[in-house]
């Protein structure tokens, strides 16, 4: 029996194998994938003012295009869109750089006062709900938190040390990604081209899945681009309407938190209700930051993603928080960033293996 079973398996391991990988395009894209996959794990620290620069490019290319279609050569619009996009930078950076520096700093300082007033709100929830929780308990939970307090700035502490240490390598990173983004804009055609020579004949799964997922990667970043923006001026206006302090640090936290789904909105509120608590307490305003953070947050999930990512995002929502763990923990920030156009590419890769569709390209 156990041997009829095996022979089972194998048959159909093997049939597997021979319909999927017998055609020289499968093997192709395999082994494309893999060479791209070893390249971001062993040197994508190296790699990445190329990501940071490929991201903007994509950003920036599709303003350089219009403006062709209006006539104007690929390198003239290349040159304006560039200076106007570092103007623009440098008016955020010179607006409100001291703004926030100020408001994390100050943040940072009560930061003390607001965890010992925490635990002075828990230390007397015994008192005043003796029926639902105990002091043990309340201990417990106060340990714990404080614990974790200490490992939080000790982290913090190491990571900028660590940041200090590579002033110089962001000081180059200045320079370089500026460099970068302008070339790929002005040598779009020219480069592309180049990578379709490294390619070998066998390219037509490459060609399938590259059609798939260009549009989608290009509307992924202009519309998380445009999220943050949106999701981080609403609530900036909220808060500062309702009078919360540090409200250009929240709102810019919470225009952030949209680049990591569904758990960045969570660790978000965390911050946002903690500043809410401690200036307001109990009262009617706590209550009412906590309503009006939510109706953002569920107004960008049922609305703007949708209306932003609708060509983008055609995932369920387990695949793509699968997709965060998975390729945050493989390649950290850029693995959060990139988490749904990966999972992307991942569906279109299954689909590509599962179609057999005419050779688009002379073998």
């Amino acid at each position: 029996m156990y041997s009829l079973w095996s022979q089972f398996v194998f048959e159909y391991v093997k049939a597997w194998y021979e319909n999927k990988f017998s055609d020289p395009h499968s093997v192709t894209l395999l082994l494309l994938l893999i060479a791209t996959v070893a390249l971001f794990y062993f040197f994508g620290s190296l790699i990445v003012p190329v990501l940071v620069a490929l991201v903007i490019a994509y950003l920036l290319d599709w303003p350089v295009v219009h403006l062709e279609k209006l006539g104007m050569k690929r390198f003239t619009a290349s040159i304006l869109v560039m200076l106007l996009f570092s103007g623009l930078m440098i008016m955020i950076l010179i607006g409100m750089g001291p703004v926030l520096w100020q408001q994390t700093s100050n943040l940072v300082q009560e930061t003390p006062y607001m965890i010992e007033k925490g635990k002075a709100l828990l230390l007397h929830l015994p008192e005043d709900y003796p029926s639902l929780i105990t002091s043990e308990q309340v201990k417990s939970i106060v340990s714990s938190v404080e614990a974790k307090v200490i490992e939080f700035g000790q982290l913090a502490l190491s990571v900028s040390l660590t940041s200090l240490k590579d002033v110089a390598a962001w000081l180059i990173y200045l320079i370089l990604v500026p460099l970068l983004v302008f070339f790929m804009l002005k040598d779009k055609q020219e480069l592309t081209q180049s990578a379709e020579r490294l390619i070998p004949k066998q390219r037509r799964l490459i060609i399938q899945v590259w059609q798939e997922m260009n549009q989608q990667i290009m509307n992924y970043i202009r519309g998380k681009v445009f999220e943050i923006l949106i999701v981080g001026t609403a609530s900036f206006i909220a808060f500062a309407v309702l009078d919360l302090r540090y409200a250009a640090l929240l709102g810019v936290l919470v225009g952030l938190s949209v680049l990591i789904p569904f758990v960045g909105a969570a660790l978000v509120t965390i911050p946002v209700a903690a500043v809410a608590l401690f200036q307001f307490g109990l009262e009617t305003q706590f209550w009412t930051i906590l309503i009006i953070y939510g109706v953002i947050q569920a107004l960008d999930g049922n609305v703007l993603v949708p209306l932003l990512f609708s060509e983008a995002v055609d995932l369920n929502p387990v695949f793509i928080i699968v997709a965060v763990l998975f390729f945050g923990g493989l390649w950290g920030f850029w693995g959060v960033f990139f988490a749904i156009p990966l999972a992307s590419l991942v569906k279109a890769l299954i689909n590509a293996w599962s179609s057999k569709q005419v050779d688009l390209t002379p073998s």
